[in-house]
């Protein structure tokens, strides 16, 4: 793609600025801007020629499906076809706004990019007040994957967009740190209960109480490695991946330096290693430490996961030893 001279940097504190990036959107550009989640890469949903840009920017497949945003029930309407069958609309009065996006049967007017050609599209309305002051202010849904290129580590501040979207995109809206830091869970209410195709920020031990059963999907065979269209956003077989090559642990200290000793990945001669740290974790001699957090609040270890990655990444490590919380709740989600 042609490179843009500059990707104008917003402030999402300046009500000015907030709405020129609805006017970029209007216009059929392209806008990341903060979620509760991660930093979401938005444009115009029921434009074929502004969700095209998506694409290009990020590099992504047309496999791959986006998940719409929305800011109220009359907006909605636009996205989807029909009215909400009763457990949906029971979904989206508990977590609406929030990080739970929904997989609905698709309205006409949306182009087959956004869904990959499926019947079903994602949406959510984000609870971040800068994400929903800007759809407001756009007027039209907004789809928006993360702001980064495809397959890369999801950014949770603006310079991880610019990192990766420099250039490539028309503005980025500054509106400091993401909360959350994992994506948003997506999930499908079906006859058999809801079917969570990926875990985050609404927890699965959440849509329980709920009073639903809940099931986790399992691809069937060659369903998401080799697809013609992913049957949800956030199921392909590589995502929010780091440069480095990473090795998850299931491990505790001191049991974390003998199977560090006995990975002959992490062992390779002239390799540099960074560790994922979790407060009060023995340090590693030779390896570069990212601070992660207290490893029982997964909380915080989910909102510092993916700037951590970043971070390992930013020192040229070669391996990125992260080790994976057990348990539900968030900890599902940093496994995920």
């Amino acid at each position: 793609m042609e490179l843009k001279p500059e990707t104008e940097r917003l402030d999402a504190g300046k009500p000015e600025d907030i709405a020129r990036a609805a006017e970029i959107l209007r216009g059929s550009g392209t806008v990341a801007f903060p979620t509760e989640t991660v930093y979401g890469l938005g444009a115009n949903a029921l434009s074929g020629e502004a969700v095209a840009k998506i694409f290009e920017a990020k590099q992504r497949p047309n496999w791959d499906p986006l998940i719409v945003h929305v800011c109220d029930r009359e907006m909605l309407g636009n996205v989807i076809a029909g009215d909400l069958p009763v457990g949906v609309d029971q979904l989206v009065k508990k977590f609406w706004p929030g990080p739970l996006t929904l997989l609905l049967p698709r309205a006409n007017s949306l182009p087959d990019a956004v869904t990959a050609g499926r019947p079903l599209v994602g949406v959510r309305t984000p609870s971040h007040p800068v994400a929903l002051e800007l759809i407001r202010l756009a007027g039209v849904p907004i789809a928006a994957p993360s702001a980064n290129r495809f397959g890369h580590t999801s950014p949770t501040t603006a310079a991880h967009v610019l990192a990766d979207l420099d250039g490539r995109i028309d503005a980025v809206l500054d509106g400091g740190p993401t909360t959350v830091g994992v994506e948003s869970t997506v999930a499908e209410v079906t006859n058999d209960g809801i079917i969570v195709y990926r875990p985050g920020g609404v927890t699965m031990e959440m849509l329980r109480e709920a009073g639903q059963n809940v099931l986790l999907y399992e691809p069937i065979a060659g369903e998401v490695d080799t697809p013609e269209s992913l049957p949800s956003p956030g199921v392909g077989i590589r995502h929010y991946a780091p440069r480095a090559r990473i090795i998850l642990v299931e491990a505790m200290p001191p049991e974390l330096h003998s199977l560090l000793d006995q990975n002959e990945s992490a062992k390779d001669a002239g390799n540099q290693v960074g560790l994922m740290l979790p407060d009060g974790w023995a340090i590693l001699p030779g390896t570069w430490m990212y601070p992660w957090g207290p490893w029982d609040v997964p909380e915080v270890l989910a909102q510092r996961l993916f700037a951590g990655l970043r971070t390992l990444d930013d020192y040229g490590v070669d391996v990125i030893v992260c080790p994976v919380p057990n348990g539900e709740g968030m900890a599902a989600a940093i496994r995920d």
